[in-house]
């Protein structure tokens, strides 16, 4: 944790009210040290807040603001926009409906708002129903997609980071068959240097080395295993390098992940989204943050999905919220020039 006097105001928002979005906040919000690092407001609906609140943390009070400015926050407190007020029906854990998907994007679109006109410091999400989110007229895969289109962001990219520990993604949310077809030379390149603005300007990594990931078994043996590297991935590389960026590869992902958790790089470059997201729920899956790459403003989210299973239960962990929010106040702080 840097250390600061500045605590950022952080949209933060509710997530599917029907998940665990709720659960985690009120969890989260009971830790003191929250407070100490930033000014958190949540964005979301009174009734599900107040459920978990009751439930979990009854010592806590809710203080809904109409307004950023309006808010108290000082631990015992949670400062909440209230958006929506969802009938009982639309409240049933696990059973996301057409009126809380569209709740849930209103957060979303609330929180984005309050970024880019500089109300808010940056926006750390909750989980989302991408499903909930399609029913109420939002044809997006996820989060990324919809920030990016809102915020005017022409490439973006996702990072998921525990600790030291950080994975970017070359493709996201597509079938493991599209990935192949997906992956080009000058968009890798664009990624890449994505990567290294973003890990300078906000994690404060002067010239931050990049491991690249192979997509084939043995970064495909010499093109019996596929020539994805010698066709796309070493050329782009090698374009990078040529431009002074500190990038390497392509490496057989067995064994990059192991050179990298021994502190060889600043982060991974993997090419689909499960090479790089088993190694780091494996390492961090308590405490990784999900932050988006390439926008106008700070977004950072929790690395996991609404957990249905567990939603009402109590026994959603808050770990990974408590990572993305210090995440966000630390990246504030480093755009705020509080810090070095």
């Amino acid at each position: 944790m840097i250390e600061s006097t500045f605590r950022p105001l952080l949209a933060l928002t509710m997530g599917d009210p029907v998940g665990v979005g709720p659960e985690i906040m009120v969890m989260a919000l009971a830790d003191p040290e929250v407070y100490r690092v930033c000014r958190p407001l949540i964005i979301g609906d009174l009734p599900a807040l107040e459920r978990a609140r009751a439930r979990l943390a009854p010592a806590q009070t809710i203080h809904r603001a109409a307004s950023p400015e309006a808010g108290l926050y000082k631990p015992g407190t949670v400062d909440l926009l209230a958006l929506s007020r969802l009938a009982p029906e639309d409240l049933h854990y696990g059973r996301p409906t057409r009126a809380g998907g569209a709740a849930m994007v209103s957060y979303i679109l609330t929180a984005i708002d309050l970024a880019l006109k500089g109300k808010a410091a940056g926006l750390v999400t909750g989980p989302i129903s991408k499903a909930a989110m399609n029913l109420s007229g939002y044809a997006y895969p996820g989060h990324t997609e919809l920030l990016a289109e809102r915020t005017g962001a022409p490439e973006v990219a996702m990072m998921l980071a525990g600790g030291e520990f950080r994975v970017v993604l070359a493709t996201i949310h597509c079938a493991l068959a599209e990935v192949p077809g997906r992956l080009k030379e000058e968009g890798l390149v664009r990624l890449f240097h994505l990567i290294s603005r973003a890990l300078s300007r906000d994690f404060g990594l002067a010239r931050p080395g990049l491991g690249v990931a192979a997509l084939n078994p043995h970064a495909g043996e010499g093109g019996m295993f596929g020539r994805e590297e010698e066709t796309i991935i070493a050329p782009a590389v090698a374009r990078a390098q040529a431009a002074g960026l500190m990038v390497q590869g392509p490496y057989p992902a067995d064994t990059l992940f192991w050179r990298h958790a021994q502190g060889e790089f600043a982060a991974i470059v993997a090419m689909y989204h499960d090479q790089g997201l088993i190694p780091l729920k494996l390492l961090h899956f308590m405490d990784a943050a999900n932050v988006t790459l390439g926008l106008p403003i700070i977004r950072t989210s929790v690395d996991h999905g609404t957990a249905y299973d567990l939603a009402g239960t109590g026994r959603a962990h808050p770990g990974s919220l408590k990572a993305a929010i210090r995440m966000a106040a630390e990246m504030a702080q480093r755009r705020s020039g509080t810090v070095g």
